[in-house]
């Protein structure tokens, strides 16, 4: 028996796939793997239990596809879930290099169609960590399913599997290599269609003809991750000038900087070659391009509370008075913005991408219109595009805007000239040295709670924000702070704003005032 539930990471699953020999160098403990290919294989048994009962079918009339980023380890990972799936008599398409939002349109492509999918990915996570992605026509899986497919993988009793999946098929035909069974899976190719479905977006999209982004210059920046497709399978055949694109080809080192749109390197980097190049936009992936943010003519920053708003701003076009749920970290004033501005109505909700999809998928079903869940790190699911967090249809949508307002003398940045930036900003992320370090959080965060609506935090000026779905979120006269339990680590993130300039100091004077008292946390 095996836990492998300690690789859980919400809705997805990530690990140590190869010792990062350089921790020793810097004299730091070295972590050695916990995701090798005898985990994915198992993994790979558990998500194929998983479906079968999940469509009541048997092994054998089963589609799968697998898909990695470029990180070196997915290779072997790929052949660790092919030998979980070998045995069973399933049809599996290796799908190479691919992006996460491609491996589950894999699940809706007709000429794919398949019953669930695998993304190989750790996002921006350094290059000694991987993980997996889960898919099926519904959408991505959710932490109970996680939790699920991970306690088969390492918990199943020889009956169970037999009677979950039945007999093992002749292992005839099959390959070997370094002494290992591997599952021979077909080859195939999901970038190029999905290419050409956001080529045709963006054509219909513009209504220009076959060269809609002719005169438009564009900087991508994929951090060497697996978005270099979008500038050379997409922008480049529409007309679009790509030239000053950069770290585009696929190396799993991330040696240039972290493929990670809320990276201040990351967004310097493409901001200063935006500029330099004087495009038109510029354009930032993640690893796996479910995220995404961009870059304006003058080189500003498209991030954070900025793309929340221009996705928001180009929702509402089509949309209005739809409600956009987003997490718990946003600003006054994107709130602002959101219903002031645009006319939207703002669900400030939590942090995790499932957590914002997920709400706003029930807000719809309760019957309040809702075309868009996002996060402030780039995550963007749109209604439309089955509430699938994808990096590339949020930058498609921003193309075809950009394209649009070219040809009427306008820039992208014209549609969210008017939001505003707080003054000052921070995040601290405050360890909590103790062992059961959930309950000790909630400890804080409940008397935080109640410190703040005491005489002495009332004497401050301090107030609670109602409604408030995640930790603790305290108005100040010039500010805000949000204190909250990490989702997965021994951390409280404290984030926290100001409306005048340096005013975050004063913020965090007093909430380190409260939090000095806690001799498990490492302040």
């Amino acid at each position: 028996m095996t836990d492998y539930r300690k690789l859980q990471n919400g809705s997805d699953i990530r690990g140590i796939a190869i010792v990062d020999r350089g921790e020793a160098a810097a004299g730091r403990p070295v972590q050695m793997p916990n995701l090798t290919e005898e985990a994915a294989a198992d993994i790979a048994t558990g998500f194929l239990a998983w479906l079968c009962r999940r469509t009541g079918k048997k092994p054998q009339e089963l589609k799968l596809a697998v898909g990695r980023d470029p990180r070196i380890t997915g290779a072997k990972l790929t052949d660790g879930l092919m030998n979980g799936f070998g045995p069973y008599g399933c049809r599996v398409l290796d799908c190479g290099l691919a992006s996460t939002p491609a491996m589950f349109m894999a699940t809706v492509f007709p000429e794919f169609a398949c019953d669930g999918t695998i993304m190989i990915t750790a996002s921006h996570l350094p290059f000694n960590r991987n993980g997996f992605k889960f898919f099926t026509p519904e959408g991505g899986l959710n932490k109970k399913d996680i939790t699920e497919i991970l306690d088969f993988a390492g918990n199943r009793s020889p009956e169970e599997e037999l009677e979950v999946l039945g007999e093992k098929v002749n292992a005839d035909g099959f390959v070997h290599r370094s002494g290992e069974i591997i599952f021979p899976a077909e080859g195939a190719d999901i970038i190029t269609p999905y290419s050409a479905h956001l080529r045709r977006l963006i054509i219909d999209g513009c209504g220009m003809g076959d060269q809609p982004l002719q005169g438009l210059k564009i900087t991508v920046d994929a951090g060497n991750g697996a978005g270099g497709f979008y500038a050379k399978k997409v922008l480049q055949p529409l007309g679009a000038d790509v030239s000053s694109s950069q770290y585009l080809e696929p190396d799993g080192m991330f040696l240039n900087h972290a493929p990670n749109p809320e990276d201040r390197e990351a967004m310097a980097s493409v901001s200063m070659k935006t500029l330099s190049s004087q495009s038109d936009l510029g354009l930032i992936f993640d690893t796996d391009v479910d995220r995404s943010a961009a870059v304006d003519s003058r080189g500003r920053e498209i991030a954070r509370n900025g793309i929340v708003a221009m996705a928001a701003a180009l929702t509402a076009e089509d949309h209005p008075g739809t409600t956009v749920v987003t997490d718990s970290i946003t600003s006054r004033q994107l709130t602002a913005f959101l219903e002031k501005d645009l006319g939207l109505k703002h669900l400030r909700f939590k942090r995790g991408y499932r957590n914002v999809i997920n709400k706003a998928v029930e807000l719809n079903e309760a019957g309040t219109d809702c075309q868009l869940a996002i996060e402030t790190s780039g995550h963007a699911a749109l209604k439309e595009n089955y509430f699938l967090d994808d990096g590339a249809y949020l930058a498609t949508k921003i193309v075809i805007r950009a394209a649009q307002l070219k040809k009427e003398g306008k820039m992208i940045e014209s549609l969210i000239e008017t939001l505003q930036d707080p003054a000052d900003e921070k995040e601290i992320r405050i360890p909590i040295r103790t062992a059961d370090f959930g309950a000790y959080g909630d400890t804080v965060l409940e008397e935080l709670a109640a410190f703040v609506v005491s005489e002495e935090g009332q004497a401050k000026g301090l107030s609670l924000e109602e409604p408030n779905y995640e930790g603790v979120r305290i108005n100040f006269p010039d500010g805000w702070c949000l204190l909250r339990k990490s989702l997965h680590d021994p951390i409280l993130p404290m984030n926290m704003a100001s409306d005048v300039p340096g005013g975050c100091a004063a913020i965090e004077e007093v909430m380190m005032g409260f939090l000095s008292r806690y001799e498990g946390l490492e302040l």
